[in-house]
């Protein structure tokens, strides 16, 4: 903890407990912003909130079926759920209307809305559900947008911010800078990001790399207004299969839904795995390899081990619980890429074999979805 320590001398004081606690929180995302908050809230048993209730947050737009990348954030929100934080899922709605998802039909969204409150329930194990610590729950956007007061919150988001500014955050919605134009609304979309969490008494505000933006825009606003600012956690985004991945300054490359080829669906079968993952780029002379993501990401937090199973004439089998290792090993020919690929296909079928027997006792979210995307 001697590095954190630096960040905020606060975390010396820190009993073991508490520090088990923080490490939860933070210790595996790719970037913690303003750990100052959260330090404070878990020391001073307090929170945003002022019950002492540590309150995470996370928004999606409904709009489509689920790619492994929320398996990411899923062993994040695990681990906060482990660490006593109440973890929000918030469902975007009306922020996936202004992004123009299924055309803008609002009945579709949100029916994709209970879709992906199922697909959390499934990625999760089925926690408690409440208010309460270590307890997670969902609430759509529209489910707040009717207080005039989250309205004044928005405009206040937005004053003194110019449009240049807000420009350089349309890749949070998957667009570029100059995409919207024509279109005035996108234009208050990080403004409505930004007082969702204000207006959810938020701590924690957890997303992709690629949500960086809005939350540092949230937290410039914070100071503009003397609000509470969220620390900001920000894991990795996988990277497209046929990519070279880790290009991390533009997310052109990121695993998308939109690209089925390109992307491991949550709900893609064992044969489905081993076909994408046949394609995939991996080059054992490159170090980056949007196969290594996944098993950094996803199948060692979630396996601690990767088996490698070659066909008996080439070789035995082997488990590797490093990545370095398992880098070195393709290096120097101990391990071929196939075998590395099919032992990646068969670990992400086990990873995700919870989703789909959730699934089959569940069915109705996912077939209602099914049909929208015909």
């Amino acid at each position: 903890m001697e590095p954190l320590i630096e960040r905020y001398q606060r975390i010396g004081e820190m009993s073991e407990d508490q520090l088990n606690r923080l490490e939860l929180m933070i210790g595996s995302v790719k970037e913690s912003v303003g750990i100052e908050h959260i330090v404070d809230c878990i020391l001073d048993e307090t929170s945003a909130k002022g019950d002492g209730v540590i309150r995470a947050y996370v928004g999606f737009e409904p709009s489509g079926k689920a790619h492994i990348g929320w398996k990411v954030i899923s062993l994040q929100l695990k681990r906060l759920l482990e660490a006593r934080v109440n973890v929000l899922v918030f469902l975007a709605d009306w922020h996936a209307w202004v992004n123009d998802k299924f055309a803008g039909s609002m009945e579709a969204i949100q029916t994709t809305g209970k879709y992906m409150e199922d697909t959390f329930r499934a990625l999760l194990d089925s926690p408690a559900e409440g208010d309460g610590p270590g307890e997670l729950r969902f609430l759509y956007a529209s489910d707040i947008m009717d207080s005039g007061e989250y309205w004044a919150r928005v405009l206040r988001c937005s004053k003194n911010v110019s449009l240049s500014r807000v420009r350089r955050t349309f890749s949070i919605m998957g667009r570029d800078e100059a995409s919207s134009d024509g279109d005035l609304s996108r234009f208050y979309y990080p403004a409505m990001q930004a007082a969702d969490i204000f207006e959810l008494d938020i701590d924690l505000a957890i997303g992709g790399m690629d949500q960086r933006k809005a939350h540092m825009y949230m937290r410039d606003v914070a100071d503009r207004w003397n609000w509470q600012k969220a620390t900001c956690l920000h894991t990795s985004i996988l990277s497209n299969l046929r990519s070279k991945g880790a290009r991390m300054e533009s997310f052109d490359h990121k695993m998308s839904k939109s690209n089925p080829s390109g992307a491991v669906l949550l709900h893609d079968d064992a044969s489905t795995l081993k076909k994408k993952l046949r394609k995939a780029y991996l080059d054992p002379q490159d170090p980056e390899s949007p196969v290594f993501e996944l098993i950094e990401h996803v199948i060692l937090p979630e396996l601690s081990q990767l088996d490698v199973i070659p066909n008996p004439e080439y070789g035995e089998p082997t488990t590797w619980h490093d990545l370095v290792e398992i880098k070195q090993a393709l290096h120097s020919e101990k391990l071929h890429p196939f075998d590395v690929k099919m032992a990646v296909a068969d670990s992400l079928s086990r990873c995700l074999s919870s989703i789909g027997e959730y699934f089959s006792h569940h069915p109705k979210s996912l077939d209602l979805v099914n049909q929208l995307m015909r």
